[in-house]
């Protein structure tokens, strides 16, 4: 598949009064189209950092993003960010919630609202839509943060740790089943975590960042030969380990 995206050198420093520390520094790779990509990295190296400049939300101060639009235009992707907590107003029921970003748009058409109703049903909330966030377990307000993303029609989803808040167990039903809905929709995915198997199990492809600043150190695509090809059943392939003791070495051994 074609690249959607293309970083190409980005650099970026941050600037005070003390001087200035550079956070990433060389970073190219593409993004393709329907392709989920897991970035990975040490903590405090600039992951969030990048994930700011591929939403544009950061402008890089080295380098350049090139678009390969399918269709041949060159308008920038349209790009649903989901963070790593909710963000749901409580003074807002979860219909109200969900239609916050096509409202504030100014994009609640009947057709917007109808993808709205049908998300709802699919993802287990429609019984819940006049809840009240507080009311949901955690798992559910993910669902809810997910289909207000969706409803924008994003090209491109970023998600930045959006399953570190829950616990454990509900972590690994939570990542398993979202991811499951995005490839169903089929979007596009970068996902920046600190969990190895949760990058594994999700991505076709990791990349791990260095240290800051942060550099390209590997891009591993992932492979993995079994029957299930569910997030939870692919901590079980026997392709896993390895890959999760590469990564590991990566993360640990600064070179």
């Amino acid at each position: 598949m074609p690249n959607i995206l293309e970083l190409k050198n980005i650099g970026y420093s941050y600037h005070n009064l003390h001087g200035e520390t550079k956070a990433l520094e060389d970073i190219s790779f593409g993004v393709s189209e329907g392709e989920f990509v897991a970035i990975v990295g040490p903590s405090g190296c600039g992951k969030s950092t990048l994930l700011s400049i591929i939403a544009g939300l950061l402008t890089p101060e080295q380098g350049t993003i090139l678009v390969n639009n399918p269709d041949g235009s060159l308008h920038y992707p349209r790009i649903g960010y989901m963070l790593q907590r909710d963000h749901l107003f409580e003074w807002r029921t979860v219909y109200r919630n969900v239609t916050l970003g096509l409202e504030i748009q100014k994009k609640l058409t009947p057709e917007r609202l109808q993808i709205i109703d049908r998300l709802l049903e699919e993802y287990g909330l429609d019984k819940f839509r006049d809840k009240r966030p507080s009311e949901l377990s955690g798992g559910m307000k993910q669902r809810a943060a997910l289909i207000r993303t969706l409803a924008l029609e994003p090209q491109l989803l970023l998600l930045d740790e959006p399953f570190s808040a829950l616990d454990y167990q509900t972590r690994l039903t939570v990542s398993a089943d979202i991811c499951r809905l995005i490839r169903e929709a089929g979007k596009t995915m970068v996902i920046i975590t600190h969990d190895l198997s949760e990058a594994i199990s999700l991505a076709d492809r990791v990349i791990v960042l260095s240290g800051r600043p942060a550099r390209v150190k590997r891009e591993m695509p992932v492979k993995l030969t079994l029957k299930d090809d569910s997030p939870l059943a692919a901590r079980n392939a026997p392709e896993f380990q390895d890959y999760f003791n590469k990564l590991w070495e990566d993360l640990t051994h600064e070179n």
